[in-house]
């Protein structure tokens, strides 16, 4: 955190498809090595392919599993007289949003496929009917935080 101004927060443009901003992060958080136009012919290609298989919207589609994905609480360490506890907080908005960007790639990257527009196809429809590997670890995360309830007086 700065010890001067405030960190000024940049505004990302949409899209030029879908005129989605969060479809644009999105395509950001996929792209590796600078590589924007390969980012974004991945994500529209798995586009295609939702709306082929699921004769459905895809940014509506992509919207849902956003939604499914995205957590509520998490859980963070909090040391407390030499014992570290796992503390139950809530999580900002743009951190809920990140983490479920950051979710739906890695366990799209973890499928086995043929391509990653196809891993990708396939994790956006598992995520928007509520299974698949990113939905089972926002499960785990809540799970985590209900667990350690307890522990919530330890609040930061």
């Amino acid at each position: 955190m700065p010890r001067r101004a405030r960190v000024q927060r940049r505004n990302i443009l949409p899209d030029p498809i879908y005129a989605s901003p969060a479809l644009a992060k999105f395509i950001n958080c996929v792209m590796l090595a600078g590589k924007k136009s390969t980012a974004q012919k991945i994500v529209y290609d798995a586009f295609e392919k939702v709306r082929r298989s699921s004769r459905r919207e895809p940014l509506d589609v992509f919207d849902q599993a956003m939604r499914n994905v995205t957590p509520v609480i998490e859980v963070k360490p909090k040391r407390v007289g030499g014992a570290t506890y796992q503390v139950p907080v809530e999580i900002r908005h743009d951190r809920r949003q990140a983490l479920a960007r950051r979710w739906v790639i890695r366990y799209a990257r973890a499928r086995g496929g043929k391509s990653m527009a196809d891993r990708l196809a396939a994790e956006l429809m598992d995520a928007a009917n509520g299974v698949g590997a990113s939905i089972k670890r926002k499960e785990d995360t809540h799970k985590m935080a209900e667990s350690n309830k307890a522990f919530s007086h330890f609040r930061y």
